[in-house]
């Protein structure tokens, strides 16, 4: 599958680590936050200046958009939980609920689900930024989530090799692929038709689990020289996306999973340093790295 890949813009001005990513107000718009405390946003078509819309007092690792608001929900290093209201920031909750630090957020109609370094899970109400039930997965940090509409399902990846599958109404595990890395579990995608669950791991391991055919591993890949941080697949489930602590960021075939692209420094001036988190937003792909840079990317692929 031919590629067509091009670096659009370098957004520059955060003084640490970008370790997350949210959507705007508008899909023109996007948010990034991490190591400096500052929530930034950002205009796809005026990158040049991004705006600070809020900032708390330690490192931000997740951060979602409630859809349809003007309310963010951020999560720190050290696992509390900010709710934080734009047009009335009176209104804005800091409140400590995790052990650990927040190392993903995921909303899903009207709750979050928020995963920490403590090994819970816990589900909240959007609307009340009120925490509902609390789940203890692993007796280690959860690292990553995915959420699958179809199947009514979330993902959670851990750092005890697991990857646990959860019913999203009830909060019953319902599978558990066990071993299924042989580090910590650090990115997980579902295939946006739901066949497929994508893991990535700290031993930059890429593996792919059928789950028609009951979780069977049909592809495991040393995809990466370092720690995988992120996967996307893209808007029209033709390509997966995955990040990484070793620079770069990977194109794969989203069907047969054979890699079609490396996007690297001194190719695609992509980041000098390990890239954390991806995100689409309006055809174009946002990544964000520990170079404290946000680059927006334009990827096509052929026919």
């Amino acid at each position: 599958m031919p590629l067509s890949i091009r670096k659009l813009h370098t957004c520059t001005g955060h003084n640490a680590s970008i370790y997350a990513l949210a959507h705007g107000r508008s899909p023109r718009h996007f948010l990034t936050a991490g190591g400096d405390g500052w929530i930034v946003e950002w205009h796809i078509d005026d990158p040049e200046m991004g705006r600070v819309v809020a900032s708390v007092d330690t490192q931000i690792f997740s951060l979602c958009r409630l859809a349809g608001t003007q309310r963010l929900v951020a999560g720190n290093m050290n696992g509390g939980i900010h709710w934080i209201d734009l047009e009335q920031p009176d209104l804005t909750r800091n409140l400590h609920h995790h052990k650990k630090g927040i190392f993903a957020l995921l909303q899903s109609g009207a709750a979050v689900f928020s995963a920490g370094g403590d090994g819970f899970l816990t589900r909240w109400e959007a609307a009340g930024a009120r925490s509902l039930e609390s789940l203890q997965l692993s007796h280690q940090s959860l690292r990553c989530l995915a959420h699958s509409p179809e199947r009514r399902w979330l993902a959670a990846g851990a750092s005890d090799h697991a990857i646990y599958l959860l019913n999203e109404d009830t909060l019953e595990v319902e599978h558990t692929i066990r071993e299924a890395h042989t580090n910590s579990v650090f990115s997980l995608a579902f295939s946006p038709d739901g066949r497929y669950l994508v893991s990535g791991g700290r031993d930059a391991m890429l593996r792919v689990w059928d789950l028609e055919q009951d979780f069977e591993q049909i592809s495991a890949q040393p995809a990466h020289l370092f720690t995988i941080n992120d996967l996307t697949f893209s808007p029209d489930g033709q390509l997966l996306i995955s990040a990484s602590r070793d620079r770069t960021l990977k194109c794969w075939d989203a069907q047969t999973f054979e890699l079609l692209k490396v996007v690297d420094t001194l190719r695609f001036g992509s980041h000098p340093r390990s890239v954390n988190r991806l995100m689409w937003t309006d055809g174009v792909l946002i990544s964000g790295g520990d170079d404290r840079q946000a680059m927006i990317w334009e990827i096509i692929s052929g026919q």
